[in-house]
Formats: structure tokens, C-alpha cells, sequence
């Protein structure tokens, strides 16, 4: 019984993963109807600010959305995010400890990997759906593609350098479900308010697949 069945329904509703490092929780909610509105439905809000957690909180409001946690470290970190309102956790690497504490709150966990001896690990405790992570700095597409020859069973969400220039390399791949990027709410864009900019560039990132 594969435990990312959810994840892995998360990460097929659009080919880009939003990646957002939010300062100001105010900026949450239109960042996130903007976002969803240009067809990038699943949001993944990092818990690298203090602002994080307030934005989720926010973000799950936005219909349509379906708002995760990045950065999960610790079982704190899985607590805090599923009480303010994350439907999926995702995690630069993956630990034991980690991985109990999202089963023992049930919050679906997109762990991360770079080896093929982590994610056959993964595998082992029931995870098929990974995040290759960090991306391009371990070897790109070409690596994924390597890896994915003797772990076909295995898909995977590459973030880390994707960007629009080598996004579609990742998508081609049988093993790539949906890459994950920030680039479709850079930060000017955000700070400025531009959530009509912010739509387009994640309309555009939504085709990356046609």
C-alpha cells in the first residue's frame, strides 16, 4: 500500500509546484488566488520565515487551493503546519522521525531524495512519490532520468534550479510528475502586489506540459 497515494494526487494537479518564501502573511491570500487562478492549484509555502505559518493559515482559506508545507524538518514542524491548515508536507530530505510524525498526524509527505540508495529506502517504508532535491545541483534531468531506469516504481517532483529554461527537460521524464518552482512569484512581484503578473507567469508555467 503506497502511503503518497495523496501526495502523488497533489502533485498531478498541475506540472509547477509554486515555491514561496513568504515575508508578509498579508500577502498570502491574493498571492494564493492569484496563483490558483492561473491554474497552479497546489502551493507549497516554506517554513523559512516567521510569516509562514500565518500564511497557510490564510492560503487554506483560497477555493481551489490545496496549500502544503516545504521545509518540514521536525515533528514540531509537521505539527505546527497541520495545525495551520497544510493538506501535504514536503521535506528536503527525510528521517524516521520525520516520517512518524507526518503518519501520526496524517499529513501526506512528499520526502526528499537524491540517491538512489535514499530513495530506495524511501520505497521500503511505503513512499513512491519523492522530491528529487536538490535538483539541478545533483546532476539536473539527465540524473533523474539515470536514476529512474532501475527504480521505475518511483516518481518523482525535481526541485531545486528548475526553471522555466530547463523545466520542460524534468516534465518529459516518465518518473517526473510536476517539478517544483519559485520563479512563478518572484519576489518584486510580490512585493509590488502585482497579482496580475503573478497570474500570468503561473498560467504560462500551467501549459509546461501541453
Amino acid at each position: 500500500m503506497s502511503k503518497t497515494q495523496r501526495t502523488r494526487e497533489i502533485c498531478a494537479l498541475a506540472p509547477i509546484v509554486p515555491v514561496l518564501v513568504i515575508e508578509d502573511a498579508a500577502q498570502a491570500r491574493p498571492l494564493a488566488e492569484a496563483l490558483v487562478a492561473g491554474g497552479l492549484p497546489a502551493l507549497e509555502v516554506t517554513l523559512r520565515t516567521p510569516a509562514a505559518l500565518d500564511a497557510i493559515r490564510a492560503m487554506a482559506q483560497v477555493p481551489g487551493g490545496v496549500v502544503g508545507a516545504g521545509t518540514l524538518v521536525t515533528p514540531d514542524d509537521v505539527r505546527a503546519a497541520k495545525q495551520a491548515g497544510a493538506q501535504f508536507g514536503v521535506s528536503p530530505g527525510a528521517t524516521d522521525t520525520l516520517i512518524a510524525a507526518c503518519e501520526a498526524e496524517g499529513l501526506p509527505l512528499l520526502p526528499g531524495a537524491a540517491t538512489a540508495s535514499e530513495a530506495m529506502r524511501l520505497l521500503e517504508q511505503g513512499y513512491d512519490m519523492l522530491k528529487f532535491f536538490p535538483a539541478e545541483a545533483s546532476g539536473g534531468a539527465p540524473a533523474l532520468k539515470a536514476i529512474g531506469a532501475p527504480l521505475p516504481q518511483i516518481s518523482f517532483c525535481p526541485t531545486g534550479g528548475v526553471s522555466p529554461e530547463n523545466a520542460r527537460d524534468y516534465l518529459s521524464l516518465p518518473n517526473v510528475i510536476c517539478a517544483g518552482g519559485s520563479w512563478v512569484a518572484p519576489k518584486q512581484l510580490v512585493t509590488n502586489g502585482d497579482w496580475a503578473g503573478i497570474e500570468t507567469l503561473a498560467s504560462e508555467a500551467s501549459k509546461l506540459m501541453d
